[in-house]
């Protein structure tokens, strides 16, 4: 296969160093010589389309890796309702692009693509009917209403042994000792723990990448795909993923996809054997962004650093994709909308986000909510500082540039707020002072409902290790977590007290999910093995979980907080049917409490309920708050 040299010819030596892939070539050129069957295969993308769909003018890519003739075909479509708008040829005669227009008269079917030139047999194109229950049944969005469950597939059960290995991948593999190697875990195994997740309160299923990732190494995280429009097989493939979306929903329950426009893996055959060199964005060498997103709105910027912000690589596996490039545009914006309608998707959240084309985000997210009106889109925004993270999503900045993205990873929630208030002492600005800091920043947002808060992540150290394995703190945390403003989200494992850190390297927060693999002596699903320690603080979790399902003030209800007080932070979330104290006390000793000291809140309420204990107790013999605890308190009369 060619590869372009401006800049990456390491993929070429890379690539070529793959004997598996070799040999794979070989047995199949020694097929076709015995047996007359031609390698003029055309692959097709999108691989399908539907009627019906708002948008319709579609770009169609034929790909014949073995023909580099094949740009020069005359191609002609006869069908009811679509028209060929025109043919697009590129430098590598084996990519053609059709411009195609499906009207409303177009009829679910088999299209029929002819070759006039060649004996390439027709390709048949598939046109189908739309799913079902759009709005109501998938592509809902998630709220503040939900509470988000991230999982790595490959970490967290293998329900199916049988495609542990898949034959002719390049990564074989299998070895759970190792935390760069492939554990196993699938989608079946999600599927087989549902009543898991609904039983901790939780409404929506996050994963990291189920796309393929035919990449030599490090293919358990997901992030580098090499077809996008393949289902990764170790994971169970397409069958397995639609089984998953259609039991998610049958619970009620959302599928959020984790998206990525930013790069591909260096093993796509779009970065192996790309149209034209402007599909990527290359430098004389390798060049890998600088990761800093103030670039972007720092009045005083150089340009060229702008430059290498947006158009680095994000690494040397991963290259970077030129949103400049119409074609690759409508090739990422067609990929968006064809899975959220072929897997019935609910919302996007997406990787990377300030390493892309801001203005081509901008009309992704909108082609997005034009064709599903109820999907929500979350952007990964790992900044400092909350007025940078509010650049990125829809914010009251007078700025040239306007996001359309309706919420973020709220990365400063956790690094600058809850974090510093379970581990610094408290002082005019520190402790608990930066998280209530940090909230009030939110009138830089259009709606902080929609950003997702969180306690720790795939590429984040465990809250139980940044807290030095202290349950107290965490269980404070979690009481922060399901009672903030905000969409909650928690990190599989962290119902547990899984510990991690990632140094020296991120996997030691991907292990594996105890019960999820046969012989496990320690069961998370069953309880079977947990310490009393874990066991109580998933008990804690679940009660948390299951009250915030039904409490109206913490999923929709606004929010008051009060300026801290010698370390004490009371804040309140309430509606009309219900009103919420939370009240942190995480040091030491014990705090003096006064419900004079709410005035707004005080009211007529004679009594406070427990939520995690039901103990209902009078708001006059609350007079102080022990250490290290939370308390989350419904007041009733």
């Amino acid at each position: 296969m060619e590869l372009y040299e401006n800049g990456f010819t390491f993929a070429k030596n890379l690539f070529q160093k793959n004997a598996m892939t070799t040999k794979r070539i070989s047995f199949l050129l020694l097929i076709s010589l015995f047996s007359g069957i031609s390698l003029q295969a055309v692959e097709i993308y999108p691989t399908n389309w539907w009627t019906g769909m708002k948008y319709n003018q579609i770009q169609l890519m034929l790909y014949a890796p073995d023909n580099e003739n094949f740009s020069k075909e005359n191609v002609v479509i006869n069908y009811q309702g679509i028209e060929l708008l025109g043919k697009n040829t590129f430098e590598n005669g084996k990519y053609i692009i059709l411009d195609l227009k499906i009207d409303e008269t177009a009829q679910p079917g088999n299209v029929e693509i002819k070759f006039l030139k060649s004996k390439l047999k027709p390709l048949r194109w598939e046109l189908k009917e739309r799913r079902k229950g759009n709005g109501t049944q998938f592509a809902q969005g998630v709220t503040s209403s939900d509470f988000i469950y991230l999982l790595m597939p490959d970490r967290f059960c293998n329900g199916d042994y049988s495609n542990d290995r898949i034959v002719g991948m390049r990564d074989q593999s299998l070895n759970r000792d190792s935390v760069f190697h492939r554990h196993g875990g699938d989608l079946q195994g999600v599927i087989k723990h549902l009543d898991y997740l609904q039983s901790l309160g939780i409404t929506a299923l996050w994963m990291t990448p189920v796309i393929l990732n035919d990449m030599p190494n490090r293919t358990e995280h997901g992030y580098a795909f090499t077809n996008h429009y393949k289902i990764e097989p170790r994971l169970g493939g397409e069958k397995a993923y639609l089984a998953l979306s259609d039991s998610l929903h049958a619970r009620g329950m959302k599928l959020i996809q984790d998206a990525i426009y930013n790069h591909l893996g260096l093993y796509h055959f779009l970065v192996q054997d790309s149209p034209s060199k402007d599909w990527l964005h290359q430098f004389p060498e390798f060049t890998q962004t600088n990761y800093r997103d103030q670039l972007y709105f720092d009045p005083y910027a150089a340009p060229s650093q702008k430059k290498v912000l947006t158009d680095g690589w994000f690494t040397k596996e991963m290259p970077d994709f030129n949103h400049e490039n119409p074609f690759v545009a409508n090739f990422l914006i067609q990929h968006a909308i064809w899975c959220v309608e072929k897997f019935g998707v609910d919302a996007w959240r997406i990787d990377t986000y300030i390493y892309n084309n801001l203005e081509f985000m901008n009309r992704c997210n909108k082609a997005l909510t034009d064709e599903y009106p109820n999907m929500t889109m979350f952007g990964e925004t790992w900044v400092h500082g909350t007025a940078n993270q509010a650049y990125f999503a829809q914010n009251v900045f007078d700025l040239p540039f306007k996001s359309n993205l309706q919420g973020v990873t709220d990365f400063q929630t956790l690094l600058y707020g809850i974090l510093p208030a379970l581990n610094e002492n408290p002082g005019w600005v520190e402790g608990v002072y930066r998280l209530y800091t940090t909230l009030s920043n939110d009138f830089l947002y259009i709606n902080p409902m929609r950003n997702v808060i969180m306690l720790d992540n795939h590429d984040l150290s465990r809250i139980y290790s940044c807290v030095n394995e202290d349950a107290d703190k965490v269980k404070i945390a979690f009481a922060w977590l399901m009672t903030c403003r905000g969409i909650p989200q928690m990190y599989y494992g962290t119902e547990i007290l899984m510990p991690g850190i990632t140094w020296p390297v991120d996997g030691y927060v991907r292990l594996d999910f105890p019960g999820g693999w046969k012989g496990d002596k320690k069961n998370a699903f069953t309880g079977e093995g947990l310490t009393d320690k874990e066991k109580g603080m998933l008990e804690y979790v679940r009660k948390l979980g299951n009250f915030r399902l039904q409490s109206s003030a913490l999923k929709t209800g606004k929010m008051m907080q009060y300026l801290p007080k010698d370390g004490l932070y009371t804040y309140f979330r309430y509606d009309e049917n219900q009103t919420i104290m939370c009240v942190m006390n995480p040091e030491a000793g014990s705090k003096p409490f006064s419900m004079d000291d709410y005035p707004e809140m005080k009211k007529d309420y004679t009594n406070v309920k427990n939520v995690v204990t039901d103990e209902i107790l009078s708001l006059e013999n609350l007079s102080n708050i022990p250490p290290k605890t939370m308390y989350v308190l419904e007041l009733i009369d």
